[in-house]
């Protein structure tokens, strides 16, 4: 039985139970419908609490149970319904605040491509995925999502692989190269042969990896849980000198009453739901409260780079003429051939020149090469633009990413583009330091060369690159520093951000993957927000700590005083309820924190 319907089965059974005394004036059957109802939720607590033990987490299970079987037997039967009725509604509260967000897969499974198109004998037949063999032929259509891994058959092709790869910048392939599924195809219908059976594609990986990191259990304690175990032992040491001494069983149960762990149910979980409310207020949604207990002592962070580190936008870096040509030349030529294609790094282009107020030749002619570049004519010219091979640049040429261009046969130079680095990025891995962060990584599937050049502008160290999501994901479990945070951005993120201790994803765009497998979405597309998150989180769980242990200091003060004899059962009850109130009065203080950051 789920918390909120025992809540619902313990209200009626206190409404039950007050109408049969005063109503109905019948006291013995207000005490066996407690009695009963009592027992029966004791013993399902009692039987939860040993399978909890059996995994071997101790929580503030056993207390409880002890209290509600000692003002039963004892015959404080309203102390005992007391207890339930604030056990109940702090469990039930508790999974409020610390119940995982459903993590469905719809959208990533949306995005999974369930038909192929198969060429058998000159026809095209579209089949399911299970049924398309290893060697077999397939047609992909421009804008469709490569749906088995394979080999390029075509000449060349373009692709956009960020769901796979995390990167922006398309990818150029020639024909024998490799074509991986989940990638979208570019704007030219191209052929492959599978290499692979359906089930073994790299994006059908993916969504394994998801769910086999969501089921992966979380090696954590609740903050009550940690100081359940000394509480129950000194409430246990307290009753039972108290019943040495006096001889009276009643003692026991007044001092187990007053022992009873509300504090520690209450006030850690709505500390938590006020933080969630502060960070919501501030532009990060935290998906559950023991997140925030994890992330406020989390030591070891991994970044993806691009859309995280850096901005996911392609820009011109440098024109780079050749000899006996200007830049101004060379860009009016780049740009007129470019301004009226939609490849990524052709609007980057087009970008560049209208803001550099260039004016565009006149052009004469266009056609484009798949997966190679552009042809033109321009003055009676051919302008070729593209690949280094395909315009005959000569060897040496050491570009990250580069437009090349030809002018009838000769090399005139090159355009060369780069991810835009987030310009707060340098001081939120300098904020993460200072906070004590000891390991801070950079996983990304980006290639050597521009994975150190980033992390070098940011002050990461620690650099991992040319990673399938598989091996982002190895890298986190073999973290010896717990616990973890990973930050990233897209579907290739989705299973280390789902086995990290914590994900975080940054801007919601249209990773709706990414946003779904992450425990903290930031809705603003700032990386600063991280740090941010981080200062919430620890001022969160310090106001929850300290209300856990105001209640845990009243509960044993009173706990001696009902070792003496002077606290009924019935009264210490009540005074659980104003320990609760304090407790959680306490814990609002998270709504604001000590900080207005």
């Amino acid at each position: 039985m789920k918390n909120w319907q025992k809540l619902v089965l313990v209200f009626f059974i206190a409404v039950a139970s007050l109408l049969a005394q005063f109503a109905f004036n019948a006291p013995l059957v207000a005490r066996f419908i407690i009695t009963v109802a009592g027992g029966i939720l004791a013993l399902s607590m009692f039987i939860e609490m040993i399978k909890t033990l059996r995994k071997g987490n101790y929580g503030v299970d056993l207390l409880a149970i002890t209290a509600i079987i000692a003002t039963l037997l004892v015959g404080e039967y309203w102390a005992s319904l007391i207890i339930i009725l604030m056990l109940v509604g702090g469990e039930t509260l508790e999974d409020y605040a610390a119940g995982r967000a459903n993590r469905e897969l719809s959208a990533l499974l949306q995005k999974t491509p369930d038909i192929a198109h198969v060429m058998q004998e000159g026809k095209v037949v579209d089949m399911g995925l299970d049924d398309v063999e290893i060697g077999a032929h397939l047609l992909i259509k421009p804008m469709e999502v490569i749906p088995i891994d394979g080999v390029l058959l075509s000449e060349a092709a373009i692709l956009d692989e960020s769901s796979i790869t995390g990167e922006t910048k398309p990818n150029e392939l020639q024909q024998g190269d490799e074509i991986l599924s989940g990638a979208i195809n570019g704007s030219s219908s191209i052929e492959i042969r599978t290499s692979v059976a359906a089930s073994e594609s790299q994006f059908q990986k993916i969504v394994a990896l998801v769910r086999q990191a969501e089921a992966t259990p979380a090696n954590f304690v609740r903050l009550a849980d940690r100081y359940a175990v000394p509480f129950t032992i000194m409430a246990y040491i307290i009753a039972a000198v108290a019943y040495f001494i006096s001889g009276d069983p009643v003692r026991i149960a007044e001092v187990l009453v007053v022992a009873s762990p509300c504090p520690l149910i209450l006030a850690a979980p709505i500390a938590f739901v006020s933080g969630m409310s502060r960070s919501s207020k501030n532009g990060f949604l935290i998906k559950n409260g023991t997140i925030i207990e994890k992330l406020a002592t989390a030591k070891a962070i991994f970044f993806d780079k691009t859309g995280t580190i850096t901005d996911g936008k392609i820009e011109v870096d440098a024109i780079v003429p050749a000899e006996r040509v200007s830049q101004e030349e060379l860009l009016k030529i780049v740009y007129t051939i470019e301004k009226s294609s939609n490849h990524i790094l052709a609007k980057a282009v087009s970008s560049y020149a209208e803001s550099h107020d260039v004016q565009g030749l006149e052009l004469e002619s266009l056609s484009e090469v798949a997966g190679l570049g552009v042809t033109g004519q321009i003055n009676g010219q051919l302008i070729k633009i593209g690949r280094a091979n395909f315009v005959g640049a000569p060897d040496g040429l050491d570009f990250e990413t580069a437009f090349y261009v030809s002018r009838d046969g000769q090399y005139i130079g090159a355009v060369t583009f780069s991810d835009t680095l987030r310009a707060n990025a340098p001081a939120v891995i300098k904020d993460l330091r200072d906070a004590g962060f000891e390991s801070i990584t950079m996983l990304t599937g980006d290639n050597a060369r521009v994975a150190d050049k980033i992390a070098a502008q940011v002050g990461i160290t620690e650099v991992y690159s040319s990673m399938l999501p598989e091996e982002k994901l190895a890298k986190i479990q073999a973290s010896t520093i717990h616990p973890t945070i990973m930050v990233g951005d897209g579907v290739n993120d989705a299973p280390a951000l789902t086995l990290a201790d914590v994900g975080i994803s940054i801007g919601t765009g249209n990773n709706t993957v990414a946003s779904e497998a992450a425990d903290i979405v930031l809705l603003k597309n700032d990386l600063s927000s991280v740090t941010k998150a981080v200062h919430i989180s620890r001022d969160t769980l310090t106001i929850a700590k300290q209300a856990v242990l105001i209640g845990i200091i009243i509960c044993v003060i009173l706990m001696l005083i009902a070792a003496t004899g002077l606290i009924p059962a019935i009264i210490g009850a009540l005074f659980q309820e104003v320990i609760d109130v304090v407790s959680i009065l306490y814990a609002l203080r998270a709504l604001k924190g000590f900080k207005n950051k």
